[in-house]
């Protein structure tokens, strides 16, 4: 989602028409979001319904919505869609809501299904239809969607839904000074990222909570979402359209996950964190000469951590990363964004970084079953974060 302040009239009827051009002129070389998914057959019907565009009007001022302790669940009214319709005849895999507030203000709200497209992929749809509204139509982002010659269709294991469970979504401001403080702690000749600072420092919270909540530690899986484009050999394009993950991956044995979780071995989880991380990058560069390999890595890996996920043995926790998605750069015609935030993701133990708007610290979006979250919410170092730092 992103908030804009308020804006006058002539912008907004700007941006609509420019919308709907986007929709019926250049952005349908973003064609194949025009489709439906059919779950059974693991296949994208193209029936160039389109993609589905409202506009709806929020009888409160934006500056509510801004406040620092926003509740995240309420942003999910904000959407054009619930989340979790992606598998349905008529669920859209792409949907659209601009919202018009009280006091002129403006949030445009998008979703797509994560069947079809990630998180990168979505960008470049928000980065081109932003252009595209400013400059009168014209695609400066030229998606490519010859993903098939890379990978041929293959059948895949059939997808279960799991039951749906309440779902709890917290966020959590890491201004600058809460990023010096982590920081502190991890002096050496090889400076680490701010995303892996705060990753670390949530990992080991929600280890905690876990080991409160059961009474003992259990084994844990820690899995980082990378993006293979431009990191395969030959290289996968930068503009290519799809879902283009692999994933880097740390195993802690149950005799393991309580120390790694005690706040003095905070450097330690975060080298090997990051360690991690790069082999994973590493790991992204034969994917395309070494099918088999490929396939482990690009399907395999995260279908047995989502069969880990749903055993009692094993806590997985995702760590993804869109910090570096330029979301403050957007420009839909009236201004950068005062905010960009995700909404309630039915998902659990993921741990979701996004950038905030100066650019020097990060806002991290926590989605756990609402039974674990209330021992997260009470762990001593998500207390002492909340009390210091304000969004």
């Amino acid at each position: 989602m992103c908030f804009a302040g308020r804006i006058n009239g002539s912008n907004l009827v700007q941006l609509l028409p420019a919308s709907r051009e986007v929709q019926q002129g250049e952005m349908l070389k973003f064609e194949d979001q025009k489709e439906k998914l059919w779950k059974e057959k693991q296949q994208v019907d193209c029936n160039d319904q389109g993609v589905l565009f409202v506009t709806a009007q929020v009888d409160v001022d934006l500056s509510l919505i801004l406040k620092s302790h926003v509740d995240p669940q309420q942003l999910n009214q904000l959407l054009p869609v619930d989340l979790a319709a992606a598998d349905g005849p008529t669920d859209p895999i792409l949907a659209v809501q601009i919202n018009r507030f009280q006091c002129g203000g403006l949030a445009i709200a998008a979703c797509a299904s994560h069947r079809f497209i990630e998180s990168t992929s979505f960008t470049s749809f928000l980065t081109a239809w932003a252009q595209a509204a400013e400059t009168g139509g014209k695609l400066l982002i030229k998606p490519f969607f010859d993903h098939h010659s890379y990978f041929p269709a293959e059948n895949l294991p059939s997808h279960s839904d799991r039951p749906r469970q309440k779902i709890i979504v917290e966020r959590y401001v890491f201004d600058s000074k809460a990023i010096q403080r982590l920081s502190q702690q991890l002096i050496s000749e090889r400076p680490l990222s701010r995303v892996v600072a705060v990753s670390t420092f949530l990992t080991q919270a929600l280890l905690r909570a876990d080991i409160a909540r059961r009474g003992e530690p259990r084994a844990a899986l820690i899995r980082q979402l990378i993006n293979i484009r431009e990191r395969t050999v030959p290289p996968v394009p930068k503009q290519a359209f799809g879902t283009w993950l692999s994933g880097s991956f740390l195993e802690l044995a149950a005799d393991h996950t309580a120390s790694a979780a005690l706040g003095e071995n905070f450097p330690a989880l975060a080298w090997r964190i990051r360690d991690a991380t790069l082999q994973g990058v590493r790991d992204c560069a034969p994917v395309l000469g070494d099918k088999e390999f490929g396939r482990k890595l690009l399907v395999g890996n995260f279908l047995d951590a989502n069969k880990k996920a749903e055993t009692e043995d094993c806590k997985v926790i995702w760590l993804m990363d869109f910090s570096k998605f330029c979301d403050y750069e957007l420009d839909f015609g009236f201004g950068n964004p005062e905010w960009v935030s995700i909404a309630t993701v039915p998902v659990t133990d993921h741990i979701i970084m996004l950038n905030n708007r100066s650019n020097d610290g990060i806002q991290a979006w926590v989605c756990m079953k609402e039974s674990d979250m209330q021992f997260f919410r009470q762990d001593k170092e998500i207390l002492l974060l909340s009390a210091n730092t304000s969004g």
